[in-house]
């Protein structure tokens, strides 16, 4: 379908753009054309929107974002822009203005929040030998020991960084829930969704890592987001 958005993927802490590996093969296998995965720097919200709102701005035409943990935070800051046709949260934050994903998780701890640590020099780690129980207890042992490896840390202060203004209360919205989270609280999850009345919301037996343990559900819901007219 030439018509179709294209497609901004946006990771979330402890991992970069490779962790939607399984969804942009998924993508393209139904003839999606149009991917991106940004890479974003994990040092701020301020830092990353404006890292995704330059990968938006090069593209031409309308633009879906998608959004996995904190990059829902991210594409709820930048999702604003003209093109952008619809938010896709995928286990993710969606804050509220003035809210922050470390005030959200203070609400109702995750199950796995006493494994995240700090380092001497501010990033936040999940601790190597907890990563697959934490992360991704529904992925293969080894494939979780590569992703505790190649964890990208953020730096702690991006936890407390305030979302301004909202995208989710003006463009169409998707989200999907993982009912295993241990990363993020699954009642967390259900109440931004809620929130933000979005046009559908799935629950998948899942862990915080849906993206790469159900793609195929994962890609269902991108793929209704793209072919939904506003």
């Amino acid at each position: 379908m030439a018509d179709r958005p294209a497609i901004v993927l946006v990771h979330g802490f402890w991992g970069g753009a490779a962790h939607w590996a399984r969804v942009i093969t998924e993508l393209r296998r139904r003839d999606f054309r149009s991917l991106h995965a940004v890479e974003n720097p994990l040092t701020s919200l301020a830092d990353d929107a404006e890292r995704t709102r330059k990968m938006v701005r090069q593209i031409d035409g309308p633009v879906l974002l998608v959004g996995h943990s904190y990059g829902g935070a991210v594409i709820t800051e930048v999702g604003d822009l003209p093109q952008v046709t619809g938010l896709v949260y995928i286990a993710a934050f969606a804050p509220d203005a003035g809210e922050s994903p470390g005030q959200i998780s203070q609400e109702k701890p995750p199950a796995a929040f006493e494994n995240i640590a700090p380092d001497s020099d501010g990033y936040l780690w999940i601790k190597q030998d907890a990563f697959h129980e934490s992360f991704a207890q529904d992925l293969p042992a080894d494939e979780a020991l590569v992703m505790a490896v190649t964890q990208k840390a953020p730096l702690g202060s991006t936890f407390g960084d305030n979302v301004t203004a909202p995208a989710w209360r003006a463009k169409p919205t998707w989200y999907q829930v993982s009912t295993s989270d241990r990363m993020i609280h699954p009642d967390n999850e259900r109440r931004m969704a809620q929130r933000m009345n979005p046009r559908k919301v799935i629950e998948l037996d899942a862990s915080h890592a849906s993206l790469a343990s159900q793609p195929g559900p994962v890609t269902d819901l991108i793929e209704e987001a793209a072919n939904t007219r506003a």
